[in-house]
């Protein structure tokens, strides 16, 4: 049957879901700043984003998204001028050059933006191919379109954001249909890669990070500094917290700018472990959702479209929350909608936009 898109249709049980959890991260990003001087007000700045994103949101998904996919090539090459251009025009924060400054205290991070470009224009490539599996060609063309960015951003430095564009490549092209040959041979890539990395393009202090997630005691004071912070700040939350704007290593400033990548720490010594628990089932719900909305994807297209979302985003989940606890290395991974930061929350309502985009088209013909 035939109709008009409506926005009857469109998922507001994952918005719900999802205005919740920024809802949260808005409170936490206030507990945690209003005693300081510098970030003071930063919750009015996440407020704004948010407001911003929706609108954007909603802009997205009424673009059918095969003429999205279709002008992938004209996203692709436009980020990727603006990655090259980093060095000369970026706004250099925290040692790394990743955004470019547009005027009134507003900056943009152009690799959070790559990550949607990538997940388009794999859904443009694996649904118009004509083979059952994938080929070591596509692995070929895959490897160099998601590779080329992916080392732009590596130089800024910025291996976190750089890392989250795997998953999307990964989960695609294994819905694609990989050969259990060609994902022995990954997986022997990835073994020679990583010592590759390691000796001849890790920083020394991505280096340092690896060593202070392995034995943060080595260096309490400085390297491991964070670490520790977080596992204390985690632990002591007990099981309901000691309340909002009661964290004494949040309000004391023993645990540095955890508004940002570490806000999981500070609202777990806030609000406890029921509280932690409350938030991974909310991030769970959403996730399901986005499964659900692939699984009634019109096309292939729309299905690589969000099932690269869903991994894309558990993927940082999973890594930030990791890290806040130990069992990652600390490689700058924000908390999607939670995390202080316009870029970041406005990547996330996009992705959620195209996630909508496909599930408004699933009746139209």
């Amino acid at each position: 049957m035939t109709r008009n898109v409506s926005f009857r249709d469109f998922d507001w049980t994952l918005l719900a879901l999802v205005m919740v959890i920024t809802g949260l991260g808005v409170m936490e990003i206030y507990s945690t700043t209003h005693n300081t001087r510098l970030y003071d007000g930063f919750h009015m700045k996440q407020i704004y984003s948010i407001l911003i994103s929706l609108v954007a949101m909603f802009l997205v998904s009424m673009i059918d998204y095969h003429a999205l996919m279709n002008r992938w090539p004209f996203f692709y090459m436009a980020l990727l001028a603006m990655l090259v251009a980093l060095p000369v025009m970026g706004q250099k924060v925290w040692g790394s050059k990743r955004w470019i400054k547009l005027g009134g205290g507003v900056q943009f991070q152009v690799s959070e933006f790559v990550k949607l470009v990538i997940i388009l224009a794999l859904a443009r490539y694996f649904s118009e191919s004509r083979e059952e599996m994938v080929t070591a060609a596509d692995l070929a063309k895959v490897g160099l379109l998601a590779g080329m960015p992916m080392a732009l951003i590596m130089a800024q430095p910025d291996m976190g954001t750089a890392l989250t564009i795997a998953p999307a490549v990964m989960a695609a092209v294994f819905i694609a249909g990989l050969r259990i040959k060609y994902f022995l041979v990954l997986v022997l890539a990835a073994a020679f890669v990583i010592p590759v990395g390691w000796f001849g393009v890790m920083k020394p202090y991505q280096k340092n990070r690896v060593m202070t997630f392995l034995n943060p005691s080595l260096d309490p004071q400085a390297k491991g500094y964070q670490q520790l912070q977080s596992k204390i700040a985690v632990g002591s939350g007990g099981l309901w917290g000691k309340g909002t704007a009661k964290g004494s290593q949040t309000q004391l400033s023993f645990l540095p700018v955890s508004h940002t990548d570490f806000i999981f720490a500070a609202f777990a010594e806030e609000h406890g472990f029921f509280g932690v628990l409350s938030v991974l089932l909310l991030y769970f719900m959403v996730l399901m959702r986005l499964v659900h909305n692939a699984q009634t994807a019109p096309d292939r297209a729309g299905l690589f479209i969000v099932m690269g979302v869903v991994a894309v985003i558990l993927f940082q989940v999973l890594v930030n929350v990791g890290m806040v606890v130990g069992y990652m290395p600390v490689v700058g991974i924000p908390l999607p909608l939670m995390s202080y930061g316009g870029s970041s929350v406005l990547f996330t309502f996009l992705a959620l936009g195209l996630v909508n985009n496909v599930r408004l088209r699933r009746f139209v013909n």
